[in-house]
């Protein structure tokens, strides 16, 4: 499919997600949030891609909202508005959901909507330069949307004061809150995800789906009978999968998975003719 306002490039098992609106900031509307859906969904069904790095183009990861989709929003009445806010919710969703890892490459500035794509992402990078903004409140709106990630990703502590100041605040406070898992100079940024993409490809891909949904059954949850009978059911599951039982076997037999060596051949390059 042919987008306009983002990119996908795949190589080795892995698509870079590009937001490509650099000259507005990779600000998002109406129609690049459609476009990541869709994008999302092909990605989901591409058995060749073992993990989604989503990144922006030019100066900025995102910088939230585009102020002419803010404008006809704003003109919008409380129907409008509601189905708009549940498409920008469900590709939300889509992204949290995806079976497959994934990381926020961040730089310059993750702002308002923006803070929800890196939350909504598994792990994030952020180059030290990086900026950060919950912003709603000073526009006389909430960050109703972004909120279940923005919060399982800070924290509510932290979000208490990010949400309700809407100040700014660096790449060290986003790393010591926990909302990002690596800080890197912006020269080794791209250094900093590929050794993450590393380890990710070290694990079957049916591994990484059926423990992205563990996470999400499991957080919050208090373990009860209940609790423990679903881990149990989860695990024996595992064991007896086919992934499972090659990975017990080449662990016993001292050798690479069938996974890690169908990861090896597609980074092989290729011999030209």
């Amino acid at each position: 499919m042919t987008y306009t306002t983002i990119e996908i490039h795949t190589d080795h098992g892995v698509a870079v997600l590009w937001l490509n609106r650099p000259e507005v900031r990779n600000a998002f509307n109406e129609t690049m949030i459609a476009e990541l859906a869709s994008a999302l969904g092909e990605l989901e069904a591409d058995p060749s891609v073992r993990a989604v790095v989503l990144a922006g183009r030019g100066k900025v990861f995102c910088a939230g909202a585009d102020l002419n989709w803010m404008k006809r929003m704003g003109e919008m009445d409380f129907e409008e508005n509601r189905k708009d806010a549940l498409a920008f919710g469900a590709m939300l969703k889509a992204l949290h959901a995806l079976k497959k890892p994934t990381i926020a490459r961040v730089h310059g500035a993750a702002f308002a909507g923006g803070m929800g794509l890196v939350a909504a992402c598994d792990m994030a990078a952020a180059s030290t330069e990086t900026e950060f903004a919950v912003s709603e409140v000073r526009l006389g709106l909430t960050p109703a949307t972004i909120s279940p990630y923005v919060l399982a990703a800070m924290g509510e502590r932290a979000a208490r004061r990010y949400f309700l100041t809407a100040e700014r605040f660096s790449a060290a406070e986003a790393y010591r809150i926990g909302f990002i898992q690596e800080l890197a100079q912006p020269e080794e940024l791209d250094a900093t995800v590929n050794a993450i993409l590393g380890e990710i490809v070290q694990g079957a891909p049916g591994a990484h789906a059926v423990t992205k949904d563990l996470i999400r059954a499991v957080a919050g949850r208090p373990p009860g009978s209940g609790l423990l009978e679903d881990m149990a059911v989860r695990i024996a599951t595992a064991r007896a999968s086919e992934e499972g039982r090659e990975g017990v076997r080449s662990f016993l037999e001292k050798r690479a998975p069938s996974w890690l060596k169908a990861a090896k051949r597609a980074a092989r390059p290729k011999k030209k003719k």
